[in-house]
């Protein structure tokens, strides 16, 4: 998987992250902290971005802590050392980064791991890359932790005839192929499920939805913009019918009337 971030990407993550925060389940990390074995713990961030995930999680698991930032942007993977929590919950936080293909990593890459983590990820791989990263997290032996995965599922309240038309596009959209790699998409969290269950880890899964309502209209501005721009880019027949209904659904926003509810779940592997 070559990655193509667009441009301000770092910006966007940091606008999702008081939202990624308030969505994720957070009683599956009473279910991680009692499946964690022995210390200092060594948790591999897969996908870290700028370090959402480890400012989240670290102060919630019991410390030391060594984190290993994986990705495959520089400048990303310094953003997130450079934002590390320095303490967790009862001991210090150390961090490296580590830049490469997420898709490739084996449970040798992984290896005296205590725990996997990682946010907003699964949707961008394939069937094949999906089962890579499940026979590598499942060779490691440890809990693995894969939050706010899509799922597909949005509501927009009031709702609009149009809702249902530029989900159904963007959804094709997230199932495209790029470079001939056939995204999964909305499906990948399942397809994840699957994977684990096939070799006899077991899954818990949670919903972890965001829900934009007035306090969160830049970051509902932001994702009406990408959603919208997504399912014309896939059906472009929508772009000229769809205007009036974007500056109607925009006013609705700004003026703190819309409310979106974007559904994801996360999953819980293995450890028990």
């Amino acid at each position: 998987m070559t990655a193509h971030l667009p441009p301000h990407f770092a910006d966007w993550l940091t606008l999702r992250e008081p939202a990624d925060a308030a969505a994720r389940a957070a009683d599956l990390v009473d279910l991680v902290r009692r499946r964690l074995t022995g210390g200092p713990l060594v948790v591999h961030d897969l996908g870290a971005g700028t370090g959402a995930m480890a400012r989240w999680l670290a102060p919630r698991l019991p410390g030391p802590q060594h984190w290993i930032l994986h990705d495959q942007d520089a400048d990303l993977l310094a953003r997130a050392a450079a934002g590390m929590p320095v303490a967790g919950d009862g001991g210090p936080v150390t961090a490296e980064t580590r830049r490469g293909d997420l898709t490739r990593l084996t449970a040798a890459d992984l290896a005296e791991a205590s725990l996997v983590t990682a946010s907003a990820l699964l949707d961008m791989f394939t069937t094949e890359e999906v089962e890579r990263l499940v026979a590598a997290c499942a060779g490691a032996g440890c809990p693995t932790l894969l939050t706010l995965s899509v799922t597909g599922r949005v509501r927009l309240a009031p709702a609009d005839p149009w809702d249902a038309r530029i989900a159904a596009a963007f959804n094709e959209h997230q199932r495209r192929k790029v470079a001939g790699r056939a995204l999964l998409g909305p499906d990948a969290v399942d397809a994840c499920a699957a994977a684990f269950a096939r070799r006899g880890v077991d899954v818990v899964l949670r919903p972890s939805p965001w829900r934009l309502g007035p306090q969160r209209a830049g970051l509902a501005a932001e994702w009406f913009t990408g959603w919208l721009d997504a399912a014309c880019e896939q059906r472009p027949e929508l772009t000229g019918p769809t205007r009036a209904y974007a500056r109607r659904r925009r006013r609705e926003i700004a003026a703190g009337r819309l409310v979106v509810l974007v559904d994801h779940l996360d999953l819980l592997a293995g450890g028990g």
